[in-house]
């Protein structure tokens, strides 16, 4: 295996365990995490002796999600008055090229388990929808947050979660950006099961994903093949279109405003504009 910068990967058996570990604070998913994501992924999809991966986050909490200071030259171009085919056209393909490295957990043929404690933000949310199997320990939050920061979400949460949790529930975190306990989470249909702390739910994540591995492994990914068919061209095609609705309508002075309110750490005021 590669030595990443954004992750580390450990091997037990039949399974690996997938940390983020930044190198933003909390895990915040910055141009290491988008580049390597998908190189982790595709290098355990071609591992014959790995049978099911457990995905969780270094130090107290999972993701606080896109790391909006370490990613500001990716929207730079588009803050401008003069913002026109060009950049708005590299943009789409930023997000496109984000988007694959999110789909490469989807697009594994290995179950992954996701083992989230403390904060799953935005990106992260994005990324435990990719997995299969979602676990929690009992303080764990979760916010579909990117429309207090003026932007569609468009890492597959919306196209993702309405088979997991249903269009009401994702309508209501899409739209207020609220914020979520991980009882509330288990209720929705978010997780499968909350354990009473983070060195529970890895221990009940490494576990279940030792159970999977005992089965036959083409097996289980046929399995996976088949569950993935009826929504793979829908997931698809809409991350394409938001993509291309990101690209063009984006720029605003709420999401110029949004980025300076990280920076000078205050609450945003938006003038929908």
């Amino acid at each position: 295996m590669s030595d990443w910068k954004a992750f580390t990967v450990e091997r037990n058996g039949r399974v690996a365990r997938v940390t983020l570990t930044g190198p933003g604070k909390g895990n915040a998913m910055g141009p290491d995490f988008w580049s390597e994501l998908p190189q982790v992924f595709n290098e355990l999809d071609a591992d014959t002796e790995i049978r099911a991966i457990v995905l969780t986050g270094s130090g107290k909490n999972f993701s606080f999600g896109l790391d909006l200071p370490a990613m500001s030259p990716t929207f730079g171009p588009l803050l401008g008055e003069k913002a026109l085919a060009a950049p708005r056209t590299d943009f789409m393909y930023e997000i496109r090229a984000m988007q694959d490295a999110v789909t490469a957990v989807a697009g594994c043929r290995k179950p992954v388990i996701a083992a989230v404690s403390g904060w799953c933000v935005g990106g992260g949310l994005d990324l435990i929808a990719a997995a299969d199997i979602r676990l929690a320990s009992a303080e764990a939050t979760f916010s579909l947050r990117e429309a207090k920061v003026a932007i569609v979400a468009d890492m597959g949460s919306l196209h993702r979660l309405p088979a997991i949790i249903g269009e009401g529930h994702l309508r209501e975190l899409a739209f207020t950006g609220k914020d979520i306990d991980a009882a509330r989470a288990e209720k929705i249909g978010l997780l499968n099961d909350v354990y009473p702390d983070q060195d529970a739910v890895l221990a009940a994540a490494d576990a279940l994903a030792g159970e999977i591995a005992d089965n036959p492994p083409l097996v289980v990914q046929g399995v996976k093949d088949v569950l993935d068919q009826p929504q793979a061209a829908k997931v698809a095609d809409g991350l394409r279109y938001v993509a291309a609705w990101n690209a063009a309508f984006l720029p605003s002075e709420d999401l110029t405003e949004a980025i300076q309110a990280v920076f000078e750490k205050r609450k945003p005021e938006f003038g929908g504009k």
